[in-house]
């Protein structure tokens, strides 16, 4: 299996679930602009996307992909298929009950998440209201990312990659033509989430009978050794690889007792900082977990370190012009995807101050997705375990020094320096455990890229037109300029990198499918 294609498929149909993404937050903006009913619903929306993130593509995905390829490469099909079916059997089970204790318990959770909104009861009710359709998505959600874990483990991508884009679908169907039929209009938000989760689960089944591991139920599936295994490794898992999210839900707190909008505008710039996140991180992370974890069972440390080496390679060469650009056009891709509607000049530019406190952290966010990989594959928790505790109090301390001068933004600034810390923390301890050696020629490509990048910041600087130019022009004339800036730029960089001697040949990796 070609490594880079892999890379290919997974980023181009991510591309797509994120222009679907970008349209229905543009959507939402324009329907719903950024106020009391917008942060009720993020913060509902957060809670089970939060779930998601800590215990379906984070601890559950880290814990059990490695124990899965290692069951496929020295057990066989039939071992696996066991496995799959008895984790499924006790995820189900322990998603229904969770989502069923969320729904009931949804008063207590908001006032939790967001203990500012009981100065506003308004504000706290409708949130309530939207959490208990929304918490369910937890459930369908999660056996989604289980079907993925076990695609992306017998090397089949496309599904799982595709698969977000129904989500986006639902959204973009509720707020565009549905919301008049709701009472309040938002609600519809919280419908959406719910049929999109639905979707995506359906949209799965096909391509496991496919594979031959859709999983049937299973009695007593908590003593199989395989499970027992993964649960063990889940628990502290639940912190090593999730600390981002952990510290946007405190951001979520903190920006609860913030003027309103500070909520909406941290949720427009986040989802704008998933674009890249989505795009390279969880792409990266997505295709090199299962090659990592096959090389760890077969013993092949050298391999290991390679696979290592060409993933933060591949990481450095696209996020570096990616946090650049989003610093740069940070006014142009805000003006082009939320500036109209209800969504006004205010919202603009407080929604810059945050995009632009997120995109100096970028870059760590990304390549934690490659790093963290090298410890899970090894089945190894104890290590990022440590440096994520560490990570989330620095960047608590972080949010308490910067709130009071930088609102909203100093929050998005602490999330974005913690990650950073969090990746040096993990890189770090890599190198001293010998886990992973540096390939030669690492001098020779920094100083190439970072020329290149230079190249292309400064054809942005010079092509994109001033602010007052973006928030006075048409919303068609700022697409088409800024699709105008962000062409000349990439193609800059990427003729810049072919002049200073990359090629795509070098960056093409073949393991075992």
């Amino acid at each position: 299996m070609n490594l880079l294609k892999a890379l290919a498929t997974v980023s181009g149909l991510t591309l797509i679930s994120r222009v679907f993404g970008f349209l229905r937050d543009a959507i939402i903006a324009h329907v719903f602009g950024a106020g009391e009913a917008t942060d009720a619903f993020f913060v509902a929306f957060r809670i089970p996307n939060l779930l998601r993130r800590l215990f379906a593509e984070g601890a559950f995905s880290q814990a059990f992909v490695p124990i899965l390829a290692e069951t496929k490469e020295r057990q066989g099909m039939a071992a696996t298929r066991e496995l799959v079916d008895r984790v499924a059997t006790l995820l189900g089970v322990a998603l229904f009950v969770v989502s069923a204790v969320g729904v009931i318990a949804s008063p207590f959770i908001v006032y939790l998440i967001a203990p500012g909104f009981a100065h506003e009861p308004g504000k706290l009710a409708l949130t309530v209201s939207l959490l208990r359709v929304t918490f369910p998505y937890i459930f369908f959600i999660s056996l989604v990312a289980l079907s993925g874990a076990v695609l992306n483990t017998f090397s089949r991508f496309a599904v799982p990659a595709i698969t977000p884009t129904l989500l986006n679908i639902a959204f973009i169907t509720g707020a565009a033509f549905l919301a008049p039929y709701f009472d309040p209009p938002v609600m519809v938000l919280a419908w959406a989430a719910f049929a999109g989760g639905l979707l995506q689960l359906l949209v799965q089944i096909p391509a496991l009978v496919r594979a031959g591991m859709l999983p049937r139920p299973a009695a007593a599936p908590w003593r199989h050794e395989g499970v027992r295994r993964m649960l063990r490794l889940m628990a502290p898992a639940l912190i090593g690889v999730s600390v981002a999210q952990i510290s946007l839900l405190l951001n979520t707190i903190f920006a609860s007792y913030l003027q309103s909008g500070s909520v909406s505008w941290l949720s427009y710039a986040d989802r704008m900082m998933e674009f890249p996140t989505g795009l390279l991180g969880a792409a990266l992370g997505t295709i090199l977990l299962p090659s990592l974890s096959r090389h760890y069972a077969d013993a092949e440390h050298a391999e290991f370190s390679r696979l290592l080496d060409w993933g933060i390679r591949m990481t450095l060469m696209l996020a570096v012009p990616a946090a650049v650009a989003l610093a740069i056009l940070a006014v142009p891709l805000i003006a082009t995807l939320f500036y109209h509607g209800a969504f006004g000049a205010q919202d603009l530019f407080m929604t810059r101050r945050a995009l632009v406190a997120y995109s100096i952290g970028l870059i760590g966010l990304i390549v934690v997705k490659v790093l963290a990989p090298g410890f899970y594959a090894r089945q190894n928790i104890a290590t990022p375990v440590r440096i994520a505790v560490a990570t989330l109090i620095a960047t608590q301390l972080m949010n308490l020094a910067f709130i009071s001068w930088l609102q909203h933004a100093g929050l998005a600034l602490s999330i974005g320096l913690g990650a950073c810390m969090n990746a040096a923390l993990l890189y770090t301890s890599l190198r001293r455990h010998k886990i992973y050696e540096p390939q030669p020629g690492w001098t020779y490509f920094l100083m190439r890229l970072i020329l290149s990048v230079a190249a292309m910041a400064l054809v942005l600087i010079v092509t994109a037109p001033p602010v007052p130019w973006w928030t006075a022009a048409r919303l068609m004339v700022r697409a088409a300029a800024l699709l105008g800036v962000v062409g000349a730029g990439a193609t800059t960089y990427f003729a810049a990198l072919y002049f200073l001697g990359f090629r795509v040949r070098d960056f093409a990796r073949q393991v075992p499918r």
